[in-house]
């Protein structure tokens, strides 16, 4: 007969369409729950679980220095094991309903001030123009793809793209008129990015080096291609940003959501109201934008202990 976490494991396969690292990882939370509270990896008596055990599993989770994120995890793990277990009548309650959350620590995102948005905007052709000089890249290639992704730094930084969303562009879906980017953001969310002047002469640039590369001017076709003429992918941008930050002198690891994150700052440090922040990022919660006030109150605290004289 198969045990109650056996059983869980089948039912997040095959009515939950889990990932098998999901699963691996609930069945973990669910094992050390065992050996924690019952000194048994293989426990698997599970009617006689109480609240105290549950608030002592917390306790000593806390205790081992595992962090907020971690505990709020494997909490939602044995929660979802005992609402199972519930449905399947084999125990009666669920011990970890109703326990307090756990707020995590959620770290400040890193954001590039206007100047180095400058820098690496600038990198871009820079790049190119070295590449063709030392022979590492035909003329024609260098041109598309300086042209190409000077255009989409500007279109990520200027509308608060997500890579995913300036990649899953169509031609259609710029208005040139109106200067708004129809974008298709997370759950097929769809919301109009403002494309700023800037930008929109980047994109005007880069429209001839599309046009050569095959593009077409049908609604569905890629904005941004590669040069056998299809879609562009993240990765393929991602690997030729790193070279642009080196070229700029910034740290290499940034990536292109520091763009996004950096938008999103830059507007609220010029007096945008959080709610407008939020439509333009296209967010469910206000809470997932209202990150974006502290880096702007942290900025604010370093340029006043440093220009005022009375700040230290």
């Amino acid at each position: 007969m198969k045990s109650a976490l056996e059983r869980f494991r089948d039912y997040l396969a095959t009515e939950r369409n889990a990932s098998p690292h999901t699963i691996e990882a609930y069945s973990a939370d669910i094992v050390e729950f065992g050996i924690r509270v019952r000194e048994d990896e293989k426990f698997d008596d599970w009617a006689d679980i109480d609240r105290d055990q549950a608030r002592s599993f917390v306790m000593m989770l806390h205790d081992n220095g595992d962090s907020k994120r971690s505990i709020q995890r494997k909490l939602s793990a044995l929660r979802s094991f005992f609402r199972f277990m519930i449905r399947e009548e084999l125990v009666r309650s669920n011990p970890f309903t109703r326990m307090p959350g756990i707020k995590s620590d959620r770290p400040l995102p890193e954001v590039m001030n206007i100047s180095e948005v400058e820098r690496l905007i600038a990198a871009v052709a820079k790049y190119w123009s070295s590449a063709v000089a030392e022979d590492r890249s035909r003329p024609q290639d260098a041109e598309f793809a300086s042209a190409r992704d000077g255009a989409l730094v500007e279109l990520i930084y200027s509308g608060g793209l997500r890579i995913s969303e300036a990649m899953g562009a169509n031609y259609g879906d710029v208005d040139w008129g109106r200067c708004v980017l129809l974008v298709r953001g997370k759950g097929k969310k769809e919301r109009l990015a403002p494309i700023g002047g800037p930008a929109l002469e980047a994109l005007r640039r880069y429209l001839p080096f599309r046009r050569d590369a095959g593009g077409g001017r049908d609604n569905l076709s890629p904005l941004f291609l590669n040069r056998f003429g299809e879609r562009l992918t993240p990765r393929s941008f991602q690997r030729n940003l790193k070279a642009y930050l080196l070229e700029a002198g910034l740290p290499p690891d940034l990536t292109p959501h520091k763009l996004r994150h950096s938008f999103a700052t830059h507007l609220l440090d010029a007096g945008a109201d959080l709610r407008s922040v939020q439509e333009l990022l296209g967010h469910k919660n206000l809470s997932t934008t209202q990150v974006y006030t502290h880096i702007s109150a942290e900025r604010m605290k370093d340029v006043y202990r440093k220009a005022h004289p009375h700040a230290k």
